[in-house]
């Protein structure tokens, strides 16, 4: 366990390890809940705390204890040789977003999942399914298809690549980093919380100015939560939020096909799924992933 962005929050961290440590021994460092204003401890601190996971032959996951802000600070700072050596996917999402793309660039596969403070606050099947990827087992096909949203397929047939992505804010500000995301043959993953529609136009349009969108396979929209303007007339039920709006829009201007509604981000589910690994999103809306997170 990790806490490299914000501070923990006791209760919901107390809960989530709870759940954790029904199917796994978890080592908890002695201070995680230390606290530096919006930090959970100084840059040496936080980064000292991952480097000692790495290179701790007994522990065989890393799971961020939550999100926030702080993670991108430690990236220059982290050794990547102690995780090629030893391989062990880094669970999380959201902040964590850059530190599974640090992963990646070190030649390991991570987990696009629930950090631990988030657990509490998910149904049992999305803990099932970390505990699942974390084994070793193949994802399989997502339980609800997704809906169609972006341009339309340039030809008939499902939509394949290698999946990653996450955070939209996170993904935007790798760019020009030794660490920005791969976007070729890519099926790119975005999800976002907090942020106004206008922000999330801003975000994607500077992905596609700066050709961070570039030979992307296709996109997987998750939950964009409380990612609202002040409030406006009722729309037609089937009519999507502003927010869900502006990234249909942003991704037919880039040419990009894709499905939202994946059970994934800030909202009430956040499914784990591998980072890296193959994916097909196929013409009915099924998400299916094809490899494990552990190779």
């Amino acid at each position: 366990m990790v806490a490299p962005a914000g501070p923990v929050n006791p209760g919901r961290f107390r809960r989530g390890i709870a759940l954790l440590g029904a199917h796994y021994q978890v080592r908890v460092p002695t201070d995680i809940a230390r606290s530096d204003g919006y930090l959970a401890g100084t840059d040496d601190e936080r980064a000292a705390e991952i480097d000692r996971m790495l290179r701790d032959p007994d522990v065989r996951a890393i799971i961020v204890a939550r999100g926030g802000y702080g993670v991108l600070r430690l990236l220059p700072r982290l050794d990547p040789e102690p995780l090629r050596r030893d391989p062990k996917p880094i669970v999380g999402f959201s902040d964590a977003t850059a530190l599974l793309a640090w992963a990646e660039h070190a030649g390991v596969r991570g987990v696009h999942g629930p950090v631990a403070s988030q657990l509490g606050d998910l149904p049992p099947e999305d803990l099932a399914a970390l505990v699942g990827v974390l084994g070793g087992a193949t994802p399989g096909v997502l339980p609800a298809p997704l809906t169609p949203i972006g341009a339309p397929r340039p030809s008939p047939g499902p939509l394949e690549g290698v999946l990653r992505g996450g955070n939209l804010t996170l993904l935007t500000h790798l760019i020009g980093t030794p660490w920005q995301v791969t976007s070729a043959g890519t099926l790119m993953l975005l999800e976002e919380v907090g942020e106004k529609p206008y922000a999330i136009d801003r975000y994607l349009t500077h992905l596609h100015l700066a050709g961070a969108l570039g030979g992307v396979a296709g996109a997987v929209v998750g939950d964009l939560t409380r990612c609202t303007d002040p409030p406006r007339p009722a729309r037609a039920p089937d009519d999507p939020a502003p927010a869900m709006a502006v990234v249909a829009e942003r991704l037919r201007a880039a040419g990009i096909a894709g499905g939202r509604g994946a059970p994934v981000g800030h909202g009430r589910r956040n499914r784990a799924l591998p980072w890296g690994a193959r994916t097909v999103l196929h013409d009915d809306g099924r998400l299916e992933v094809l490899e494990p997170a552990t190779r």
